[in-house]
């Protein structure tokens, strides 16, 4: 927590930065001690604590998965085989209610989606100086763990989902109906101008919107635990975060979901022709 040495306002900026590596203000190559050296960086500079917590725990998940198949058991399973199976069977259920045909793609993708976010999302129950204080011991200056709260994530996911819309759009309507479907509706063929622009912002709203949900409302979670934890004596921290933790477990899980969601409904949308 915030102490002598350290105000407030530095700490919630100290919080609030990423580990940025990229090009110093110098001229070299190097890791960001500050907020200017930060933004100096600009567009070109890597979030390397976001690029190794979703490393890591995407490893983890396939860990976990991989080795709920080795051990499953037709017998009375174990806990892992049951919260992997409930997951599988919950994802597609979902699936099947959101996607008008079967693809090979879908449920698995939709899948890695929940899982990996869902990951990415509880590193925000874990209390805020805990590993930020383990990274200063190893000499690291900054290190956020919440790779959802990363705008650069969030929008990197979602635009990676924005990828597959077009590519499916392509390759089930062709060129030509994907054009059309564009032009044509939902006015008259006559209204062609209104109509194009109306669809090419609602498609192009698809990705920023999915990311900037996931990424606000997660950012917002996080800021609240900074806060408890810069403004308020150590005995009373716990008093108000582990209450705000607790409703925070339901934002987790919900933006995971609405995530998946919202991916199988657009790539649903990509695999439906219009006459």
């Amino acid at each position: 927590m915030a102490d002598g040495a350290q105000s407030s306002a530095e700490y919630i900026k100290h919080h609030l930065l990423n580990l940025s590596w990229g090009r110093l203000p110098d001229g070299s190559l190097g890791f960001a001690h500050n907020a200017e050296q930060a933004a100096a960086m600009g567009f070109w500079a890597v979030h390397v604590d976001t690029l190794a917590v979703s490393a890591v725990l995407g490893l983890l998940f396939l860990w976990l998965f991989r080795r709920a198949a080795r051990q499953a058991s037709s017998g009375v399973p174990g806990p892992l085989q049951n919260v992997v199976e409930w997951t599988v069977e919950f994802v597609d259920n979902n699936v099947r209610s959101s996607f008008p045909s079967s693809h090979p793609l879908i449920a698995p993708l939709a899948l890695t989606i929940f899982c990996w976010v869902l990951l990415m999302n509880v590193m925000d129950l874990v209390p805020v100086d805990w590993l930020p204080r383990l990274a200063g011991v190893a000499g690291i200056d900054h290190l956020k763990v919440v790779p959802t709260t990363d705008l650069n994530a969030t929008l990197g996911m979602s635009f990676a989902v924005f990828a597959l819309i077009i590519y499916y759009s392509l390759k089930m309507k062709g060129p030509g109906g994907f054009l059309a479907e564009l032009s044509f509706q939902p006015f008259p063929r006559w209204l062609l101008p209104a109509n194009l622009f109306l669809e090419v912002v609602s498609l192009l709203a698809k990705p920023v919107s999915l990311g900037l949900r996931l990424f606000g409302n997660l950012y917002a979670g996080e800021m609240i635990f900074v806060l408890i934890a810069a403004l308020l004596p150590f005995w009373l921290q716990w008093a108000l975060s582990v209450p705000w933790a607790i409703f925070h477990i339901l934002i987790i899980v919900l933006q995971a979901f609405i995530f998946m969601v919202l991916t199988i409904v657009y790539l649903g949308q990509a695999h439906e022709t219009h006459h």
